[in-house]
């Protein structure tokens, strides 16, 4: 049998970890072909203010409480369901309300890249 070039998540095999957010299922770190990282989040109400200093993210909002926000220098934003942000690096963000993201990382997701003033 030939090894597969494709690769699969099965994020609801993926045991979720801690991060300023909230929880995180992380996938497809260390594979060549992709420089990044997707990572599936469970955003609590009460995500901490972080930057990168070298990753961007992009958030896709998959599911939403009405009244969920980001905040991002400073600047506070409604967000719904079905929009997406990109967050360079440097930007200071945080969620504000639960909900739940699908968060693309480029490049690979690293966690000594996460900062905090």
């Amino acid at each position: 049998m030939t090894e597969r070039r494709w690769k699969m998540a099965d994020f609801s095999m993926i045991p979720p970890v801690p991060c300023p957010c909230g929880q995180a299922r992380r996938a497809f770190n260390g594979v060549p072909e992709f420089p990044g990282t997707i990572h599936i989040t469970e955003i609590s109400a009460d995500a901490k203010r972080h930057y990168h200093k070298t990753l961007t993210e992009t958030y896709v909002f998959l599911q939403c409480e009405p009244d969920a926000k980001m905040e991002l220098d400073g600047e506070i934003i409604p967000v719904k369901a079905h929009q997406s942000i990109i967050i360079p690096p440097l930007v200071r963000h945080r969620a504000i309300g639960r909900m739940t993201v699908l968060i693309v990382v480029l490049p690979e997701f690293n966690p000594a890249d996460e900062w905090f003033d």
